[in-house]
Parts: C-alpha cells; structure tokens; sequence
C-alpha cells in the first residue's frame, strides 16, 4: 500500500513541477514567470513526501526531508528577492511610482 501511495504523490510531485517548468518557459514577463518558480516548491515537498512514504524516516528519508525543507523555505525568500530586484532596477527604487524620474532617467 505504502508503494502506490508513494506512486501516486510522485506521480503528483512530477506533474507540479512539468507545469512549473512549462509556466517558466511560456509566460512574457519576468514577474508572471516567478509566480510558475515559486509553486515549484510544492512539487519539491510531494517529491519529498513519496520519498518518506517508500523510505520512512531512514538515512535516505531524512535527507529528503532536510532537501525538501530547504526548498520549501528558500524557493518563496529567493521569488521574493527576485521581484525585488527586478522592480529596483525597473524603476531605479523600491518606492519609486511607474514613469518617475529613475525610470525615465534610465530610458533616456
């Protein structure tokens, strides 16, 4: 039973992340990209999940779980940072409205 239960979230964990990388490759902007990006975290935790359903909590279960934590934690902080980065550099600040003198200065 443990077997197909384990099928099944891999199975599930594999399509979340084919539609993440589909995501990523079809859509035009750098912001709808990173929403695509940071779902691919889930697909990583039912990955992680099938894993302890076959291997339980043994030396290949724990590693999986100590990957799929840090990928579940990091994936959103780095989504995050990238957004950040790419309004900052769009608009030439944080706080700076759309079409403000950093973003003009820059297209100028």
């Amino acid at each position: 039973m443990s077997e197909v239960i384990a099928d099944v979230l891999l199975s599930a964990g594999v399509l979340v992340l084919l539609m993440c990388a589909a995501g990523v490759l079809l859509m035009r902007s750098a912001y709808d990209r990173l929403h695509y990006a940071a779902a691919s975290g889930w697909g990583a935790v039912l990955v992680v999940a099938a894993v302890l359903a076959r291997e339980s909590l043994s030396l290949i279960g724990d590693k999986a779980l100590v990957t799929g934590a840090a990928l579940a934690l990091t994936t959103p902080v780095l989504a995050h940072a990238t957004a950040r980065a790419a309004r900052i550099r769009e608009r030439g600040s944080w706080n700076a409205p759309l079409g403000s003198a950093g973003a003009r200065r820059r297209s100028g």
